[in-house]
């Protein structure tokens, strides 16, 4: 037996594993590094934060990126390079975090890579006939598992597009495993670049939670913050309060065949990005505006978004726990305008469950990375193309 499979099976036999799960997002602000003990797998999984640590990308990450990012045209050649060099300085970033850790790359059983997307395209966004779902992420596991001298799961997306889904979002899997809780309804609500939730049902009834994208998180906040002000977000929201919401333009923005279409679905850059923004306000008949008031009605609109989403899909007549986490959890303004929306709802952020919300996305990669290897035999979801009751990863081995 090759010595790499037989130490795969070793680590799917032992009692307890040593996971690094990895989170780079559309905010290309850093990758998140998580290393994760975890015991036992599907519902009766336990999962320990060891450590935690987002490694900043420089400027010139950010560039290469950048430059083929959710473009439909974009220099091939420099794709090909990418696939390579990202997942090389993810290695190097990792290494970096287990030194200062103290821990050897030996003692780590697995790394969880989700990858850096590049480009997410359901059928809703390409609208072209005889393709389906489609998403790409860069950053080559072959690349992190020889770098790193440990076994690498990646690409976790494609198996569930290849089972009827759309790729995203993907932390139903986890979220059910990790934070379901007897009698209490739990939506867990991620505020990334996208926005997204999970709902948590109260009975733990793993054919009816629900998991979907509800339209744009800080992704559209961010990319006008970084083209007019030379900042990567709006901090504490100071721009966006000192703004006015413009009706005129939210009801535009609201106005998109994305929101009419039902749930769940997935969504990205590739459609809520300022090129969305200034048609926006070409059908407002907004010529000019301050700066301030666009940020502010950007931020309503993220609010109303996933206000609408939870309206239109949950239970009103239940009582819910709203556990945020994700870069918008910080957005003040945002979680204010989200408060005021959904009155009956009772917001915390996943540090009330013991996890630290800004590890929260990483986690849930490595709880993939575990039942890859270790379990797969829970169900979840109601078996149809929505949430495809799969097992999620590609398994690349160091030699």
């Amino acid at each position: 037996m090759n010595q790499n499979i037989s130490r795969l099976c070793g680590i799917a036999g032992k009692s307890t594993r040593l996971i690094i799960g990895l989170m780079s997002g559309t905010s290309l602000d850093g990758l998140d590094v998580a290393l994760c003990r975890f015991t036992g797998s599907g519902p009766g999984t336990r999962i320990e934060l060891l450590a935690f640590q987002t490694c900043s990308y420089d400027t010139r990450f950010k560039e290469e990126v950048r430059a083929v990012f959710s473009k439909r045209n974009i220099d091939l050649e420099q794709l090909c390079l990418l696939n390579g060099w990202v997942a090389q300085q993810h290695a190097a970033m990792i290494l970096q975090c287990l030194d200062k850790w103290k821990v050897k790359p030996e003692e780590v059983d697995l790394i969880a890579s989700h990858g850096q997307t590049i480009y997410h395209a359901p059928r809703l966004l390409h609208q072209r006939p005889g393709f389906g779902n489609a998403t790409l992420q860069i950053g080559d596991g072959d690349q992190l598992a020889v770098a790193t001298g440990i076994i690498t799961i990646s690409d976790f997306r494609q198996k569930h597009i290849a089972a009827g889904g759309e790729g995203a979002p993907l932390a139903v899997y986890g979220d059910y495993f990790i934070f379901s809780k007897q009698g209490e309804n739990r939506i867990m609500l991620n505020i990334g670049g996208i926005a997204n939730f999970t709902y948590l049902p109260g009975d733990l009834d793993a054919k009816v939670i629900f998991s979907t994208d509800t339209g744009p998180g800080n992704t559209l906040m961010d990319a006008y913050m970084q083209q007019y002000f030379q900042l990567p977000f709006d901090k504490d929201a100071a721009v966006a309060s000192a703004g006015t919401i413009q009706e005129s333009l939210l009801a535009e923005l609201l106005k998109h065949a994305f929101f009419e279409k039902g749930f769940p679905k997935t969504t990205g850059p590739e459609l809520f990005n300022l090129a969305y923004l200034n048609q926006a306000m070409a059908n407002a008949g907004i010529k000019t505006i301050s700066h301030e008031d666009v940020m502010a009605t950007l931020n309503r609109f993220s609010a109303v978004t996933i206000a609408d989403a939870m309206r239109q899909t949950l239970n009103s007549g239940q009582p819910f726990i709203i556990y945020t986490s994700g870069g918008g959890m910080h957005n003040p303004l945002l979680v204010r305008h989200m408060q005021e929306l959904l009155p009956g709802f009772v917001f915390h952020t996943t540090d009330e469950l013991e996890i630290n919300p800004d590890a929260k996305e990483a986690l849930l990669f490595a709880v993939l990375a575990n039942e890859c290897v270790a379990g797969g035999d829970t169900h979840i979801g109601n078996g149809s193309n929505d949430i495809p009751s799969v097992s999620m990863g590609k398994i690349s081995l160091p030699g």
